[in-house]
């Protein structure tokens, strides 16, 4: 088991964004080290623990920065923060593991054109667990690491992310299962090699006809250690409006775009450096987009909320929309009656409360479909977005946290599976970076650096209304994996093993 389980975590290690040296296409030798696991192990048993061994090691060389925010702004000592990461990866091994005790019946009781159907079923089946159970968590989506290659994820649109993940790794089975050199193998390899015509067709084909507007990123910079200091709060709006000032003179903006909590205030108090920003949007006659913590008032107390708000020229109330999907020990703790000595890792007093409103923010011809920090992971939050109408996607984010590591370069690659995944143009605005503009096919137009105070602009992000493939037909396509799943691993469940043959298949 030494060499699958070695060629699994060298596939996951270099696919994903690394400090070191990183190739998109090593992914793909995951699945194919997972199948070749389920081959050569002789129970459940024995492939799950390759499985769990492969994932978890896997995951922890792409996760292993999740202890610089536990350290640095939980302020936890290094003692508790190391085994932190362990722990997440322990989770993302558990998928892996799994997965691998799944597969393994049906290596040996399957032949191999079903076998390969049946491992991308029950990949996407364990993506879409990942991505969804105990809050959900799907960072190491494997379609995310093919990302910077836009042409090898164009079948996001059709398939989603999850599905796209799941052909892949059927193909790699079928390599697998082919000894590499047969008909089934050649059918894995005819099909992946389709993937890249298609991509590569898709970005070729040009946009649909739609208006167009000239979009303008605020990247702040602002140090997180003094970001909530009060003394410091008008500095932190002073550079949000200088380089505001400067990116709206260079060009007419139809579109500007502040970070997450880029106002670390309450900008709904109306105070002095609110009514700065407000007058400065209406007197530029620019719409703006930006972040702020707010609150509410109910029978039990206050109620926190992560919020983006759109404010306008008109002067009108600003429009606003409260994140729905909270990080888990960095927003809120769960079940934290029973955990009180916990603390949040987000600095502010007490719990926020999840959002319940999707409609995107509407001026004029904008109808901006907001995404808060990670919610650019999850694909039904984007969905969700743009069934209720929304024409772009907004993703505002602090990646502080994440410090110099490989995680701001993780979550733009998850971001731009967003914009594929639903046709839309998807602009990124970050405190620290990465910020981008992304287009329809996630192509990454336009990108800042890290840890840099800089503007970006684009004139040409389209307003569209199309819908894709998966954004119509996402429910049928997740559903169609499950019966695939359930009908052939009922089969497996119901043959006698099968000897292997030698012979071309």
């Amino acid at each position: 088991m030494f060499f699958p389980i070695t060629l699994a975590i060298v596939g996951t290690w270099i696919g994903f964004a690394n400090p070191v040296y990183r190739f998109p296409g090593l992914i793909l030798l995951f699945p194919l080290a997972m199948a070749q696991a389920a081959f050569a192990a002789k129970t459940p048993g024995q492939a799950a623990k390759a499985g769990l061994a492969a994932g978890t090691i896997g995951a922890l060389g792409v996760l292993y920065w999740t202890a610089i925010p536990i350290r640095f702004y939980g302020h936890l000592p290094w003692i508790l923060a190391l085994p932190m990461p362990v722990l997440l990866a322990l989770a993302m091994g558990a998928y892996v593991a799994l997965f691998a005790a799944l597969l393994q019946p049906a290596a040996h009781r399957l032949a191999p054109l079903p076998f390969g159907l049946f491992a991308g079923a029950l990949w996407t089946l364990v993506e879409i667990g990942r991505g969804t159970l105990f809050s959900g968590f799907p960072w190491l989506n494997l379609t995310a690491a093919l990302s910077p290659w836009p042409f090898a994820v164009q079948g996001a649109s059709i398939l989603g992310a999850y599905a796209l993940a799941g052909l892949l790794t059927a193909c790699m089975a079928w390599v697998a299962a082919g000894r590499y050199f047969s008909l089934t193998s050649l059918l894995g390899v005819v099909v992946l090699v389709g993937v890249g015509v298609f991509g590569n067709l898709e970005l070729k084909r040009p946009l649909p006809e739609a208006p167009a507007i000239r979009v303008g990123i605020v990247q702040g910079n602002v140090d997180q250690s003094l970001k909530w200091d009060p003394d410091y709060q008008k500095a932190t709006v002073d550079t949000y409006l200088d380089l505001s000032a400067k990116q709206v003179g260079e060009a007419a903006t139809d579109l500007l775009v502040w970070p997450e909590t880029a106002m670390p205030f309450y900008f709904q108090d109306g105070d002095v450096l609110a009514a700065s920003v407000a007058r400065f949007v209406r007197e530029r006659g620019v719409p703006l987009v930006t972040g702020s913590p707010a609150y509410a008032r109910g029978d039990d107390g206050y109620s926190l909320y992560n919020r983006v708000y759109l404010v306008t020229p008109d002067g009108e109330t600003p429009a606003h929309y409260d994140k729905a999907h909270l990080v888990p020990f960095g927003e809120y703790i769960p079940f934290g009656e029973y955990l009180p000595f916990l603390s949040k890792l987000a600095h502010g007093v007490g719990d926020f409360v999840a959002g319940q409103n999707a409609a995107p923010l509407r001026h004029g011809n904008l109808a901006l479909g907001l995404l808060i920090c990670y919610e650019a992971i999850f694909p039904e939050l984007a969905q969700a977005s743009v069934e209720a109408g929304a024409n772009i996607l907004i993703n505002v984010s602090n990646d502080a946290w994440f410090g110099r590591s490989s995680a701001p370069l993780q979550h733009l690659d998850l971001a731009a599976l967003r914009a594929v995944e639903q046709g839309r143009f998807l602009i990124r605005a970050t405190n620290t970076g990465i910020s981008a503009v992304i287009d329809p096919r996630g192509r990454v137009l336009a990108q800042s650096g890290l840890f840099a105070a800089e503007t970006l602009a684009y004139s040409g992000a389209a307003l569209l209304t199309e819908q894709t493939p998966f954004h119509s037909y996402r429910g049928l396509i997740h559903w169609t994996c499950a019966g695939i799943a359930a009908v052939l691993g009922t089969l497996t469940l119901l043959s006698v093993p099968r000897r292997r043959s030698n012979k071309i298949r």
